[in-house]
């Protein structure tokens, strides 16, 4: 006989008497599907007796297990929710203990006695926990057991319903599983100081980063106000009450500034505040993402100042070559002058010529060690080695040193030993070397001093002093002595002039070719000694001999037309009469346009043009000339106050022969006019 699946008279009377709890539970729980609203609507207008009424309620609802104990809990009746969640039919339940839907260990230890005991005494018991279906899967219930007694208080059984909640529960396991990874992330996190702040920006919350970052462990800032990590004049301008109001009104405020750690060092922070708010949007606090900045911060400072040098140095370098063009430039109608009084031979300006030859020499080296000492410092010299007798470098050096000496009346003597001291080197720039050395002993030595100057081969190495009886130098000073712009005593220095550049210069140059310079001085009053150590090499030189210099210039053995264009009204015609002194044919325009003029009735074999040229400068114009000229293209020489490689470089891609800077040596003058055989572009200095 089949097991009745409905409730008695006697238990719809006692469930009745509890329908008000069972309904309340039902009401919060679960959604009666709208079927079993129709059908209870259409069996009421049939009708049909509450108690009946009661029974389809219960019997219909799908979503929960209700069913029926006996005082032991023992399964009385069975719905269809019940029969849905459990997957037992009420024929295969009804009788059974409840301890079925348990899982074993809470059978063993008692959980279901328990829960009818805890009922049975407080009318209700409520739980969660792992049930067990017939197919043996496991669910997450939410289990109500309430008692049911009769009219006289005795127990007669208990109401069971049971809510499936595994999805939520499963929900739920994934979200603390997404809070815990979350929190281990930001707890994790060691680059970013991340936290929780309240309403009021007291700190909740505390990760790893924040430790590493602000110096504080969890416990020592955990309920602080966050103006802790800020300066004192941002906390007194109330900037921290300006962030949270900014952030909460806007949704986001983010900043760069200065923030202090625990031991009072600033750092350089990048800050992110967000507001938190709950799902009703109501604002529960702040979340604050710090950023340890300060190396980028030092990193861009570091660039924006190279950058700055880098600009600087452009500009000191355009500056340096507009600087010797200027200087340059005046300078060249000077040196053609004198040549001029020399070659004319007037005996009555001899101390006059002399004295305006030394300054001009002055002048002239003076501005060729500004613009070497800046080349050096950008790594633009090139050395033009050759195997040479260190010999003939110094013997250079002394004869362009020697009107300085005559001047100052020194005592001058020279050692060397007979044979050839061979160092690879570059002539032209280790006879500057020693005639720095030479001027600067002159400058220090006073009028009527003794100037020595000894070379020796000691080991592998060239041995070239430089020592006098001069004025000395300080002992604070010597350690500093090839720094540039760094000079000796001004009283005495002033009188021949300076720039604190030639020692300076002495030593690099000296460096570039492998070797050292060094300064002794026992102090003031005591004179002092440079020596120049300089790689021995043990070589013959070959086929070398040491220039003379010679003035007044001999008359030329090609006479050849001329053509000098040049803006410098001085410089143009001091340098026609020179060459037409020598026996040249001359003639001369002042700018570009002028010369083109000049050639349609001049051929010139030689055209001699200044580069800084007016409207045309003279690389256009020696275009112009070619095209004008077609096959007969004279012998084209730059004039130019700018030295440097690029200018020579543009000079040669513009067709020039030679480059010469002013103020340019005329005897080289004298070379490149009537020299066929050099290859062009090529720098005279």
């Amino acid at each position: 006989m089949a097991k009745n699946a409905n409730p008695s008279d006697e238990e719809i009377y006692m469930l009745q008497e509890h329908a008000g709890s069972l309904q309340v539970e039902i009401d919060q729980h679960v959604r009666v599907e709208q079927e079993l609203r129709d059908t209870l609507a259409t069996q009421t207008k049939q009708g049909v007796e509450s108690d009946e009424l009661f029974r389809l309620l219960v019997g219909s609802v799908r979503d929960y297990a209700i069913f029926m104990l006996d005082p032991k809990g023992n399964v009385t009746t069975w719905n269809l929710g019940a029969e849905r969640l459990k997957g037992y039919t009420a024929d295969e339940i009804i009788g059974r203990h409840l301890s079925t839907f348990y899982p074993d260990a809470e059978v063993q230890a008692g959980k279901c006695e328990l829960e009818l005991e805890i009922a049975s005494e407080q009318g209700r018991f409520e739980d969660e926990g792992w049930r067990i279906r017939k197919d043996g899967t496991r669910f997450w219930a939410n289990v109500v057991l309430t008692a049911i007694r009769d009219r006289a208080d005795q127990l007669i059984g208990f109401a069971k319903i049971t809510r499936d909640l595994t999805e939520r529960k499963r929900a739920e396991e994934q979200r603390l599983a997404a809070e815990e990874r979350f929190r281990l992330l930001v707890e994790g996190v060691q680059d970013y100081a991340i936290l929780i702040l309240d309403l009021s920006g007291h700190v909740l919350t505390w990760n790893i980063g924040a430790e590493r970052i602000k110096g504080y462990t969890a416990d020592e800032i955990i309920g602080s106000h966050f103006s802790r990590f800020y300066p004192a004049e941002d906390v007194e301008t109330g900037q921290c009450e300006r962030e949270l109001e900014i952030a909460a009104r806007e949704g986001r405020f983010e900043d760069e500034g200065w923030r202090i750690r625990k031991d009072g060092t600033q750092f350089w922070a990048n800050v992110v505040i967000s507001p938190v708010r709950d799902k009703h949007r109501n604002l529960v606090g702040f979340s604050k993402v710090t950023r340890d900045l300060t190396e980028r911060r030092r990193s861009e400072e570091e660039r924006a100042a190279r950058l700055a040098a880098e600009q600087a140095n452009r500009m000191k370098d355009e500056f340096l070559a507009m600087l010797g063009h200027e200087m340059r430039n005046p300078l060249a109608p000077i040196v053609t002058a004198l040549q001029l009084i020399k070659l004319r031979g007037d005996p009555s300006s001899a101390k006059e010529y002399l004295a305006i030859e030394r300054q001009v020499t002055h002048m002239s080296r003076l501005v060729d060690d500004l613009l070497d000492v800046s080349r050096i410092a950008r790594g633009k010299i090139e050395l033009k080695r050759k195997l040479l007798d260190v010999r003939d470098a110094v013997a250079k050096a002394i004869e362009a040193a020697a009107p300085l000496f005559e001047q100052r009346q020194h005592h001058f003597e020279v050692k060397a030993p007979p044979h050839p001291l061979v160092v690879d080197g570059d002539d032209a720039r280790l006879t500057q070397v020693f005639t720095n050395l030479l001027t600067n002993a002159a400058r220090y030595t006073e009028p009527g001093g003794h100037i020595l100057v000894s070379l020796r081969q000691t080991g592998d190495h060239v041995a070239i002093e430089v020592r006098d009886d001069g004025i000395g130098i300080d002992q604070a000073l010597l350690p500093r002595l090839f720094e540039l712009f760094v000079q000796g005593d001004q009283s005495a220095e002033r009188a021949a002039g300076g720039l604190g550049l030639g020692l300076s210069l002495v030593r690099s140059l000296v460096k570039l070719h492998g070797g050292v310079v060094e300064a002794c001085s026992d102090g003031p009053g005591f004179g002092s000694s440079f020596t120049v150590r300089l790689p021995a090499v043990n070589q013959p030189v070959r086929g070398e001999t040491t220039e003379t210099l010679s003035v007044p210039f001999p008359p030329a053995q090609h006479r050849r037309r001329i053509l000098i264009v040049d803006d410098n009204e001085d410089a143009r015609w001091l340098l026609s009469d020179l060459l037409a002194a020598v026996g040249h044919e001359v003639r001369s325009a002042g700018d570009g346009q002028e010369a083109l003029e000049v050639i349609k009735g001049f051929t010139p074999d030689v055209a001699i043009l200044d580069i800084g040229l007016p409207a045309m400068d003279g690389y256009e114009l020696a275009m112009r000339l070619r095209e004008a000229m077609k096959g007969a293209t004279p012998r084209l020489i730059a004039l130019s106050g700018y030295g440097q490689k690029g200018d020579q470089q543009r000079s040669q891609s513009a067709g020039f022969d030679r480059h010469l800077v002013k103020p340019v040596d005329l005897r080289r003058l004298m070379d490149s006019i009537t020299d066929h055989q050099v290859g062009r572009g090529r720098d005279d200095r």
